[in-house]
């Protein structure tokens, strides 16, 4: 049986592996190796049940004879994932009448009965396919069940139950072999990550029947919290049960140890019990991870049926490979590679109880992870107030814009109709950690009357509570039950460890001091993009950068500024001394002018209140600066060479923050980031603009300060033309959120609104703005990087945009040089993980 390529015994030498034969076979022999007490199995190997889908089946006969006399069999899955799933197992093959008129006498009626009509039931659903409501009429149990069962199945087929165990077997081996094939099947495990062409193994097993007479059972055990990764023995036992019935809720399921709420294993068969742990103890230290053992217990006696790796949760797989590291049993590199770099995002936030009840009023894009529930409001002012009462509040809108932020920081979730993964709202809410979804337009929104409606017809109205989930996308009625974050001691050392290994930086986007802090706290290596315009929102700021924005000549613009100079020195200074001497870069002013104005005629009065001018002629001016396309328009660069009076107070105040920052300590040396650049001379003037400010500031100060220049590279004219700009600057920084939208021609605010089509339809592989383009933008990227690094050698390469914090584009950003990737605060953990597993990785490989 050894030696037949179709089918293998499993012993501790047989020619089994993971992508041959399925993880359940080999985790097999890895048991027998360790001489626990594994009942007899064989193994068919994927080519095996490929030839068997197809109608060609091994000889049976030989499979049969390999077991005793009598014995039952079972059939079980053996995928080379355990994730990617499969047929369900059948248990008590060969299970006839001749064969139930032995067991009677053996180990009595009942227990007999009940392995043939558990046989019968499980062979017609799984095998025969079919409708398992036929047995609903089923009543009573033994004997009666049994022969109720079989002429149920004779009933719906017109033939008798099969009496031979190889006819039964065959029958086993096709179905399951079938149903891996089907379409179905096929599409589920592919949407699990696993290839169009992934094989399925099988194998058979004696039954050990966990029913009769003595202590007989089945049950599960291992010894950590699936919830928490805490060490704890958990599990159930099920006395006169088979495979895992003692999972299946069954009242009479008893605890594992001693328990003041009932009965325990280690109470009714303490032998058995102690056999048990210290087997679980061996696999964990032997196959190196925690876990699930499925056991049964046959008249005392213990048997290791298989194990699989605990399922857990976030948290939990956390906690399970730092803890097994700590014990020597794996290595810290190996550690960091079991944790997926996403599971960190469910433990910086606030999620749902999985257990929880939802009850969904609405679906749409989940652009920032974490949950919370609140009071529906529909306007930052409001949002403001609510914050102000201490009251928890939603912020709806149809979308949000740069004067929503001040409602978004007051707000403990938003929830827009409009908008992509890489909106407004969505860059917000990742950058300071708030559930956010966009795009949820199955849900009619009525912002004058103040309602939203769901699909069904219920109307929410203002006050009214509801829960944003922005790990899933969905909207729930109601206040539903939380999990606070875990960032305990066990992830900070993660993350240590994951520091120790990646070799690219991982810089966080910050433009508050509360984010700055955030991203010290996940020690990120600096502020990869502090956005200035953020800065100005304030209530206190506002109406004197209105005021900016009227000014009619320059010296009245600078007149103006003076009065923000403080401010915006102030802002900075706190960014230099919360990152305690780690590189700051500052991103110019960026934004069109106009979205500082008010949109509304209420807002105009207000306006022309403030400064004391006409109605009309606020009216007039704020018309005449309105844009076609602003996002294309009047902003960046472009404003600092029109408009140089913002630059230069802007880099007045860093330089002046930066002696005042560096007073006492180490000398501050920040980054001035030009953004929207399209060509050279634009970098020669704001730069000359700039050293002419530093020198001013040195003069003025008397203080010494070094300070480097670069660009955002956002346009593809950049991208082409880097060797022209390159040897003008310190560090060339790639903006891809904007670069994604030139190069594409499409507006990422409006991309949610036919995206998933794209996607589904083969258009787009992946959604442009939350996985880099490779191909496309990823060659723009490669090409700056290259044409910069030959003009500037030492020219540090960057990538700010959203995709800094996407796994799959780091790895792309390695590979084409990048020194650094800037995310949102909250992403850091994610982006460090990944940038560890790509440096892993690429030592093994």
């Amino acid at each position: 049986m050894q030696n037949n390529p179709d089918t293998t015994l499993v012993t501790a030498t047989a020619p089994i592996a993971n992508d041959t034969h399925g993880g359940r076979a080999k985790c097999l022999q890895r048991l027998v190796r360790l001489e626990l007490p594994v009942p007899r199995t064989i193994a068919l190997s994927f080519e095996t049940v490929r030839k068997i889908a197809h109608g060609t089946v091994p000889d049976l006969s030989a499979v049969v004879g390999q077991f005793s006399g009598g014995a039952l069999l079972c059939v079980r899955p053996s995928s080379q994932d355990p994730d990617w799933g499969g047929p369900g197992a059948v248990l008590n093959i060969g299970m006839n009448d001749a064969r139930f008129e032995e067991f009677c006498k053996t180990m009595g009626e009942e227990p007999a009965s009940s392995l043939y009509t558990r046989f019968v039931q499980g062979y017609a659903i799984n095998v025969a396919r079919l409708d398992p409501d036929m047995f609903d009429d089923v009543e009573g149990e033994g004997r009666d069940a049994l022969e109720a069962s079989l002429r149920a199945y004779e009933a719906e087929t017109e033939e008798k139950f099969p009496q031979d165990p190889t006819i039964q077997l065959d029958a086993v081996l096709r179905s399951m072999a079938r149903a891996w094939e089907g379409t179905s099947a096929r599409l589920l495990r592919q949407a699990k990550g696993a290839p169009a062409d992934a094989g399925l193994g099988l194998v058979v097993q004696q039954m050990i029947f966990g029913v009769g007479a003595g202590q007989c059972g089945s049950g599960v055990l291992q010894l950590v919290n699936s919830g928490t990764g805490a060490p704890q023995v958990t599990g159930r036992y099920l006395s006169q049960s088979q495979g895992r019935d003692a999972l299946g809720g069954d009242t009479a399921a008893i605890y594992l140890t001693r328990d003041p709420r009932g009965p325990s294993l280690e109470e009714l068969a303490p032998e058995a019990f102690d056999q048990l742990k210290a087997h679980a103890s061996l696999m964990r230290i032997r196959l190196r991870a925690e876990m699930q053992v499925e056991f049964a217990i046959d008249d005392g006696n213990l048997h290791i049926l298989d194990g699989v790796r605990v399922s857990r949760s976030s948290r939990a797989a956390v906690r399970i490979a730092v803890a097994l590291a700590d014990e020597g049993i794996i290595s810290r590199e190996e550690a960091l590679m079991r944790v997926q770099p996403r599971l960190l995002t469910e433990l910086l936030h606030r999620q749902i109880d999985p257990s929880a009840t939802r009850d969904i009023i609405g679906m749409g894009i989940a652009a920032s992870p974490g949950a919370a529930t609140g009071r529906i409001v529909f306007s930052s002012a409001e949002a403001q107030a609510s914050a102000s009462r201490e009251e928890p509040c939603i912020l709806v809108r149809r979308e949000t814009s740069s004067e929503d932020v001040r409602g978004m920081h007051a707000a403990n979730a938003v929830l827009t109709e409009r908008g992509g993964i890489t909106s407004h709202a969505a860059v917000i809410g990742r950058g300071i950690g708030l559930p956010c979804v966009v795009g949820a337009s199955d849900m009619t929104y009525n912002l004058s009357k103040q309602t939203i409606t769901s699909k069904d017809g219920r109307v929410f109205k203002a006050g009214d509570e509801i829960t944003v989930d922005g790990s899933t996308g969905q909207i729930l009625a109601g206040a539903a039950a939380m999990q606070e974050a875990a960032l305990d001691d066990t992830f900070r050392r993660l993350l240590s460890w994951a520091e120790d290994v990646a070799d690219i930086g991982v810089r966080a986007n910050a433009d508050t001091p509360a984010d700055a802090q955030t991203a010290r706290n996940f020690n990120a290596d600096g502020i990869g993009l502090c956005r200035t315009e953020h800065m100005f929102f304030d209530a206190g700021r506002l109406t004197v950068m209105r005021e900016m924005i009227f000014a009619e000549t320059g010296e009245d613009r600078r007149a103006v500024l003076e009065r923000l100079l403080p401010m915006q020195r102030d802002d900075f200074t706190q960014l230099f001394r919360i990152m305690e001497g780690r590189t700051v870069s500052i991103r110019l002013f960026d934004p069109p002018l106009h979205e500082f104005l008010p949109a509304d005629k209420p807002g105009h009065r207000e306006l022309a209140d403030a400064l004391g001018l006409p109605l009309s002629d606020v009216t007039r001016r704020i018309e005449a600066m309105r844009e076609y396309n602003p996002m294309l328009g009047l902003r960046g660069v472009r404003l600092g060479v029109t408009v140089p009076e913002i630059y230069e107070m802007q880099a007045r105040a860093i330089f002046e923050a930066t002696v005042e920052a560096s007073e006492g300590g180490e000398p501050i040396v920040p980054e001035i980031m030009i953004p929207l650049v399209s060509a050279r001379r634009e970098v020669e003037l704001v730069k000359t603009a700039i050293d002419t400010v530093a020198a001013a500031v040195r003069t003025e100060r008397g203080a010494e300060f070094s300070f480097r220049l670069g660009v955002m590279v956002e346009t593809p004219r950049a991208a082409l033309r880097a060797a022209e700009i390159a040897p003008h600057c310190a560090f060339l920084s790639f903006g891809t959120n904007d670069l994604t939208q030139m190069t594409y021609g499409l507006s990422r605010d409006d991309a949610g609104r036919f995206m998933s089509d794209y996607v589904q339809q083969g258009v787009f592989a992946e959604d442009p703005f939350h996985t880099l383009d490779t191909d496309g933008v990823g060659e723009l990227l490669k090409l700056g990087a290259e044409r910069g690094r030959m003009a500037q050698p030492g020219v540090t390469l960057s990538v700010c945009g959203e995709h800094g914090g996407n796994p799959e584009s780091i790895a792309f950003c390695r590979e084409v040089g990048i020194d650094y990737v800037s995310c949102s605060p909250f992403r850091v953990p994610v982006a460090r993980l990944a940038a560890a597993q790509l440096a892993i990785s690429h030592k093994i490989g």
